[in-house]
């Protein structure tokens, strides 16, 4: 390792501590954390102004897990447990339907449901939480109660008609995401239980992510193909997201890591990097810079009306992804990578005004809405971004 790149490194643990502690989480513990009725609020205009009281059931969970995640890994402030137990109070009485067990999409800001969807997101959002937490407090409670709601939102996934369909069954089909964040999810958890589930879990994303979503004639993971890996020729079906890709990327090198003594770790690592080399060629808009929202595996317009937008998360992925790689091949082609996607965000995201950054850019990187947070954007990317970048580059300093 060069004494230039070990300058940067230092450097880069510096810039990211100060951004996440002097700025990022005090901006939402001062504007997100509802003292009132607990839970965080996440609907905040630039300077934190509250435009909306609803609360979005997956940043309770996102919020709590980086709360957790920093006291764990950066700095045990007790502040931050304290907020993290406020908003698990706040989403365990409020965010779960006690029907089924599912938790709500969006309630109201005292904790009335507004909203459920389909999808299993909010409970792998409340189980990364709930396991980091245990993690900080050792409290065995909250990882117990993590792994019975796993177990739970595999048993949905895998019993017909326990969650409604997105489409009828004429084309049936698999998708990438849930794959992705089932997997991500068992790594968070696996640091305070170990059970088999967790493993079979891993496999079973692997299994599918590597030998059917991923298209060698492409170079790319797909979003969703048929149930046997084929390809579905439409618009829908050609669509690449390279920020999920570029996610998922990291997830199997860390989840390699996680789970080491599997047979398919060390062969989850080296795909991650095939992975990455495609999304990024895929991603990255080289004439505008920072990594584009969709794409169409065969070259024609994407349907999405935000397709050539800039959101503030695949960037941070990009960011992550690249380092991690780095780290795992000592190639320097992924530090400039690395390097080349944090300058892009952290010259066209960070607002130079106000704490946090921007979420919503145009093509050209100008700002579309500076609004700081909504049901999609809050306490979750950036400040993941900054801590992974700081644990990263002191592993790489140490090696």
């Amino acid at each position: 390792m060069s004494q230039d790149t070990k300058t940067y490194l230092h450097h880069l643990i510096t810039q990211c501590r100060e951004e996440l502690l002097e700025s990022i989480l005090p901006f939402w513990l001062e504007h997100g954390l509802d003292r009132e009725y607990g839970g965080m609020l996440t609907c905040v205009d630039r300077d934190g102004t509250l435009m909306d009281g609803t609360k979005s059931v997956w940043f309770q969970g996102r919020a709590a897990y980086i709360l957790s995640y920093v006291y764990n890994h950066i700095d045990p402030r007790p502040e931050y447990l304290e907020a993290a137990r406020s908003i698990l109070d706040f989403a365990e009485k409020h965010c779960v339907d006690p029907e089924d067990g599912r938790w709500y999409f969006e309630v109201t800001r005292d904790g009335l449901p507004l909203r459920k969807r389909r999808y299993v997101f909010s409970e792998t959002f409340g189980i990364i939480a709930m396991a980091e937490y245990a993690l900080a407090t050792g409290d065995k409670s909250y990882a117990e109660k993590a792994l019975r709601l796993f177990s739970q939102v595999q048993e949905w996934l895998e019993t017909p008609g326990a969650l409604p369909s997105k489409y009828l069954p004429t084309q049936p089909a698999i998708g990438h995401s849930i794959l992705m964040i089932l997997m991500n999810t068992a790594a968070v958890l696996r640091q305070v239980v170990d059970d088999p589930i967790l493993e079979r879990q891993v496999e079973k994303s692997y299994e599918a992510i590597r030998h059917k979503l991923w298209r060698p004639e492409y170079h790319i993971i797909l979003e969703s193909v048929t149930p046997e890996g084929d390809l579905i020729d439409t618009l829908g079906g050609r669509t690449i997201n390279p920020g999920h890709c570029i996610e998922t990327s990291w997830f199997l090198m860390e989840v390699g890591h996680a789970f080491p003594y599997l047979s398919i770790s060390d062969e989850m690592r080296s795909f991650a990097l095939e992975v990455l080399d495609g999304a990024w060629e895929w991603g990255w808009d080289e004439p505008y810079g920072g990594v584009i929202n969709f794409r169409d595996c065969k070259g024609f317009p994407s349907q999405d009306y935000s397709q050539d937008m800039k959101f503030w998360w695949p960037q941070t992925e990009a960011a992550i992804a690249h380092l991690y790689a780095y780290k795992e091949t000592g190639r320097e082609e992924h530090l400039d990578s690395h390097k080349k996607a944090l300058d892009w965000a952290w010259t066209h995201l960070r607002d130079p005004e106000y704490p946090e950054w921007y979420g919503y850019l145009h093509r050209d990187g100008t700002v579309a809405q500076p609004a700081k947070g909504n049901l999609f954007k809050g306490p979750f990317h950036i400040p993941r971004m900054l801590t992974k970048l700081i644990l990263l580059a002191e592993e790489i300093l140490d090696q």
